[in-house]
């Protein structure tokens, strides 16, 4: 039967639309492209890997061009694609072409997790995914190369400046991954020193700043949400999508030493960013936190065309930011 006959239980523009028979087809997203032993425009090598079979968890690995071989290990780089828990990929011609860039400019060893997508795999699937693919990154630290998963990870990784980062939903993957590092311990003790948190989807049932006041369940935002996490325990306001939500655990907790939130002008979600940016600073959280805002540009405009001004000179601050 073709999708044109099936009856369609929940669509999702421009995301996802649901079939009854319980079949899905995303709407948008960029192409899948293989991994490049070198990349013409950056000289970026990448190479895909397996981090678990079962669950079935995978990533795209980046190494920047060593002019030579050196003794100097390089940061250390577990990136979270966004795509509202439901749609892209770590392997799409979009986010490959950002993590080159990024990648290049940051001198970084990256680590670009595929983790499996909402509704087939409701949330926390994502969540849970996401922190395996840390704690594999970490073991070969504990491992002390005894029994080396990757070699990159392995001979280049400084396991003293390993960051985290995500853009949307990727980046509220970020947030709540460093809030359990400071409850639960990485193998080989291993911390992270920072996060980059970029135009996070984060939302919440009362509106802050100029978000639309009427309506709200009928919003993207909302919608988006139920589908990808329909047992969600409050709801929009789950601490897990509200971090300032009543109840919510306090942010002092960040297990990070620095943070930096970026957030765009045009952007649905630019309030949210900047009300979690200030309520870090009020929080008593002991790191620093840095905050950037790119004007006249929408979300995500990075990862959608990263050839752009804007863009470029948000990479560049990405990259600022990992190379302190």
């Amino acid at each position: 039967m073709s999708s044109i006959d099936k009856e369609v239980e929940v669509e999702i523009a421009p995301f996802v639309r649901v079939y009854k028979d319980g079949s899905v087809e995303r709407l948008m997203g960029a192409p899948i492209v293989p991994p490049s032993s070198q990349d013409p425009e950056t000289g970026v090598s990448s190479k895909d890997v397996t981090i678990s079979q079962n669950p079935p968890i995978s990533a795209r690995l980046y190494l920047p061009k060593l002019i030579e071989p050196t003794q100097q290990k390089l940061p250390i780089l577990v990136y979270f694609h966004g795509g509202g828990f439901c749609i892209d990929s770590a392997f799409s011609l979009n986010e490959t072409k950002y993590m080159n860039r990024l990648v290049s400019q940051a001198e970084v060893v990256a680590i670009s997790v595929e983790y499996r997508l909402a509704p087939e795999h409701l949330l926390p699937t994502a969540y849970e995914d996401c922190w395996a693919a840390l704690q594999w990154v970490a073991s070969h630290f504990a491992d002390k190369g005894i029994n080396t998963k990757d070699p990159w990870i392995s001979n280049y990784g400084d396991f003293g400046r390993l960051y985290i980062g995500g853009d949307s939903a990727g980046a509220n993957i970020a947030h709540n991954l460093i809030m359990r590092a400071s409850n639960e311990a990485l193998p080989g003790d291993v911390k992270i020193l920072g996060a980059y948190l970029t135009h996070p989807y984060f939302w919440g049932a009362e509106p802050v700043g100029s978000e639309c006041r009427e309506e709200r369940e009928k919003l993207v935002t909302n919608l988006l949400w139920a589908l990808v996490y329909p047992s969600a325990p409050g709801g929009i306001d789950n601490p897990m999508m509200n971090p300032v939500a009543l109840g919510a655990p306090n942010l002092a907790g960040l297990g990070c030493s620095r943070l930096l939130i970026s957030v765009a002008e045009k952007d649905l979600l630019r309030d949210r960013g900047i009300l979690y940016y200030e309520a870090v600073k009020e929080s008593g959280w002991k790191g620093e936190v840095e905050f950037n805002e790119a004007e006249g540009e929408g979300h995500a405009f990075h990862i959608l065309n990263c050839e752009t001004e804007s863009a470029k000179n948000l990479i560049k601050s990405l990259a600022s930011f990992l190379l302190k």
